[in-house]
């Protein structure tokens, strides 16, 4: 025999039990993204080796020792892609005098990341994830609307551990968000 609520249950008990369950579900799910905002923070950046817009073949152990930022994005000379890659060209001589250096990754190939980098005279590194292999394997892939890298940006200590991860991304203001967030943690030797 089916239970009929309004019999067992007041209409005061009904909505105390909803409320308490909306609470409790709200609290997970706030608790659970917060958690998952910190993932990579405090862990090795994975290994990688790939093309960059010049064909070389570029590994993360040539990075050892330096800050580094590795930038992810979904496609060369689109319009917020191109301001990401403009604003960085901008400042490229304060990451320098920073020591760091910037790793742009997406899923274009060698000769979209030559003419990406040529047209705007980009004068850092380009990585070609044609298979997605390290998107994947950092979690940035999305399927839709088209298979691409999510805008996301990974700060890398000298160590090789990720510092900070910047899931969501402005492009006009994150090479200045950016800086900033260098600057703090050089100066905390984190």
């Amino acid at each position: 025999m089916p239970i009929n609520w309004n019999s067992q249950m007041s209409k005061k008990s009904t909505t105390r039990f909803l409320t308490s369950t909306l609470l409790l579900t709200s609290f997970f799910l706030s608790f659970s993204a917060s958690a998952n905002s910190n993932v990579w923070e405090g862990t090795p950046f994975l290994s990688f080796s790939l093309a960059d817009q010049t064909g070389k073949i570029r590994t993360n152990q040539e990075f050892s020792g330096k800050w580094l930022v590795v930038y992810f994005y979904p496609k060369d000379k689109t319009p917020g892609c191109t301001i990401e890659a403009q604003n960085f060209t901008d400042d490229y001589a304060k990451y320098q005098a920073l020591g760091v250096e910037i790793v742009g990754v997406s899923y274009d190939d060698i000769a979209a990341h030559k003419d990406f980098a040529e047209t705007y005279e980009l004068p850092f590194t380009l990585l070609a994830d044609t298979e997605a292999q390290l998107s994947k394997a950092m979690k940035v892939d999305r399927l839709l609307p088209w298979p691409h890298a999510s805008r996301q940006t990974f700060l890398v200590n000298p160590q090789g551990i990720i510092v900070q991860h910047f899931k969501k991304v402005k492009p006009k203001e994150h090479s200045a968000e950016l800086l900033k967030s260098i600057r703090r943690h050089q100066e905390n030797k984190s």
